[in-house]
């Protein structure tokens, strides 16, 4: 199996449309079946007046498919602590997924500022 019940993922849904929502979702897998996941954790969307995602406060349980050509999965250490993980933007303008403790992920292709 790809998934195993426990790690942590960082999901990203691909955009279709430059006017779709850029959604992403950071969580812990719950169950794993083949081609499907249930992951519990945070949602995240961007919000174009503040230049950021913004993280919904309740935590959710949404079902990927793995087989999805339009997510983006990343596994994220073990040690990430789910409740703290925001972003936050590096000395190069680079958007970084971060716990502010022991886990940063770089997720910038180009700067986080155009």
């Amino acid at each position: 199996m790809v998934l195993q019940k426990g790690e942590k993922v960082f999901i990203i849904t691909r955009r279709l449309f430059q006017q779709d929502l850029r959604r992403h979702f950071a969580g812990e897998v719950i169950e794993c079946d083949g081609s499907t996941a249930r992951v519990s954790g945070y949602a995240f969307v961007y919000d174009d007046a503040t230049n950021d995602f913004i993280r919904r406060e309740e935590i959710r349980t949404r079902i990927f498919s793995l087989v999805d050509g339009g997510l983006i999965i990343n596994l994220i250490s073990a040690d990430a602590n789910l409740e703290d993980v925001r972003y936050t933007t590096n000395e190069k303008h680079q958007r970084i997924l971060t716990d502010g403790k022991t886990f940063q992920m770089n997720i910038s292709e180009f700067s986080a500022r155009m």
